[in-house]
């Protein structure tokens, strides 16, 4: 522990870091991941204002350090004043002192000596004590914001303070899966993860069974040139099958070298390598941890680091982007209890590409609806609507991206009837409505005559169709990237519930589904697979699982 010198603190941006008691937990867990802790807890009172306690199992400090430390601009983290060279969550050594300077804080630490020291911090005074403990250090924050009483009216209510907490606390419970991190809220335990250094470990802890069930990990390397030279690139976590979203972006979180950060471009190529196997306005679950050289992050572009900034960020966007859509598109998805299949409307035989799903056989359709197969010791339960609709959106891609959409002539024509800005988006998108497969033109009174609509692979789509492809282009898709369009034209023509198809049909269904990019997804994100393993089974029955 030392104090930094002028020159280093004039060029960090340091502000006052407490700012809420979000930012509490958020730097006193930093401190603690940073001494090594292989065990963090956390203990929270009412929003946090009332009592905030971290404990860990890290180094600990001297009786000298732990002095030292409850002073502005002191550090031990810090190599030489040199920011480049930054491996640590945190180096501004202010922390702690900022705490001080607004709440009442005790010290408890031990760096494996005989006995430990007590710092207590209370209105500018300052008292060091010896005290029993282990190897570790113990912060507990109290009365926070006393003596600001217009920053503590200034908070939220309780409940909104302690969601603020808990979603920083799940951040490092997520992407720092090798520590156990617990949380416990006025006396009751939160969730609690078993530091197994496994990720899916992490996510059972954090949000349950659904989502660590339906869910794969990454553990991805790629290069790419930072500055003078190339670096490694390392990309590892969790991700959520396409059958589990949230309305918001919250939950899809990034750590950039074990900080959780906002990196607003990194989510964006996360949910890039999803693809079109999400909803237009659903979110993936995904923790993610990227780690670069430290030469290659600048930590201090925020004054609570709350982002970073990356040298070459396109190139690492584009791995990020890259790993998530290869780990998404292996053949294990379909070990998943709710995957995601899409089939296409014509049942051409393949000749020339394998199948992941050749070898299963077809046992019959349920209900008009799904296709049962038996799969090695998984019983699948295809919705065939949903799978037709996967091949028909790849096979409509594939005649997009060469000689456009073929189209079939209504005869009569259709008439629908437009509000006077619907109409007028007719005739601005008409390119692109007929690059659609659309012929559309204004006909008087309100009213749209349509005399050819898309016709993807023999299955003509309805003239209302035209509405959702209308309002796809006015909300500002462009024609070269149509997903959303194509996923809408690919829905229209594919089987419905009800369809009967013959033992034939429906094993082609499969075969040609087992071909497609994405087989485990419909293109709007929807799952289209459940897989039910013979254990399962032998459960519900009460019988002992077979042994081979």
């Amino acid at each position: 522990m030392r104090r930094l010198d002028r020159e280093t603190v004039d060029r960090i941006a340091a502000g006052e870091v407490v700012t809420r008691p979000a930012r509490v937990v958020e730097e006193l867990v930093e401190n603690a991941l940073d001494a090594g802790a292989e065990r963090v807890d956390v203990a929270v009172t009412g929003g946090g204002e009332e009592r905030i306690r971290v404990a860990d199992d890290g180094r600990g400090m001297s009786r000298e350090a732990a002095t030292l430390a409850v002073e502005r601009h002191t550090t031990s983290k810090l190599p030489d004043g040199d920011l480049r060279a930054v491996e640590t969550l945190g180096f501004r050594g202010e922390a702690l002192a900022s705490i001080a300077d607004v709440a009442t804080l005790e010290l408890t630490t031990n760096d494996g000596g005989p006995r430990g020291t007590r710092v207590r911090v209370a209105d500018g005074d300052v008292r060091v004590d010896a005290a029993g403990r282990g190897r570790g250090t113990t912060v507990e924050v109290t009365d926070l914001f006393h003596n600001r009483p217009a920053r503590r009216e200034s908070l939220a209510a309780p409940a909104t303070e302690f969601e603020r907490i808990s979603d920083r606390v799940a951040a490092y419970a997520l992407l720092r899966p090798a520590v156990a991190i617990s949380l416990d809220h006025d006396g009751r335990r939160t969730f609690a993860t078993p530091g197994s250094g496994a990720f899916e470990d992490a996510a059972l802890s954090v949000y349950g069974r659904e989502v660590a069930r339906e869910s794969t990990t990454l553990d991805a390397e790629a290069r790419v040139e930072v500055g003078d030279g190339d670096a490694s690139v390392g990309i590892d976590g969790v991700l959520a099958y396409p059958s589990v979203t949230r309305a918001s972006a919250a939950h899809v979180r990034v750590a950039i070298n074990g900080r959780p950060v906002a990196m607003p471009a990194i989510r964006r190529a996360v949910e890039r390598g999803y693809g079109s196997l999400l909803s237009g306005d659903r979110h993936p679950v995904v923790a993610l941890s990227v780690s670069l050289p430290p030469r290659a992050v600048d930590p201090n572009v925020h004054p609570t680091k709350e982002r970073v900034a990356l040298r070459s960020a396109d190139a690492v966007a584009a791995a990020v982007e890259d790993a998530v859509a290869d780990a998404l598109s292996t053949a294990d998805l379909r070990r998943s209890a709710d995957v995601a299949m899409d089939l296409s409307a014509a049942l051409d035989p393949v000749e020339a590409e394998p199948s992941v799903l050749g070898d299963i056989d077809v046992l019959g359709q349920f209900r008009d609806c799904y296709v049962l197969c038996a799969a090695d010791e998984e019983l699948l339960v295809i919705d065939q609507h949903a799978a037709h609709e996967r091949i028909n959106y790849e096979r409509l891609r594939g005649a997009v991206g060469a000689d456009g959409i073929p189209a079939k002539s209504l005869d009569p024509p259709a008439t629908l009837s437009f509000t006077p800005d619907e109409v007028a988006a007719v005739e601005a998108h008409a390119d692109e409505l007929s690059a659609l497969g659309f012929d559309a033109a204004p006909f008087g009174g309100g009213t749209v005559r349509v005399r050819a609509v898309p016709a993807p692979l023999g299955r003509v789509a309805a003239p209302e169709s035209l509405r959702d492809t209308l309002a796809a282009l006015r909300d500002g898709q462009e024609p070269d990237g149509r997903d959303s369009l194509l996923a809408d034209l690919a829905c229209h023509p594919s089987l419905k519930a009800g369809d009967d198809l013959s033992e034939e049909a429906a094993a082609e269904l499969v075969t040609r589904l087992g071909t497609c990019e994405q087989p485990f997804a419909c293109p709007h994100g929807r799952p289209t697979v459940l897989a039910i393993d013979e254990g399962h089974l032998a459960r519900g029955f009460e019988r002992h699982p077979r042994r081979d």
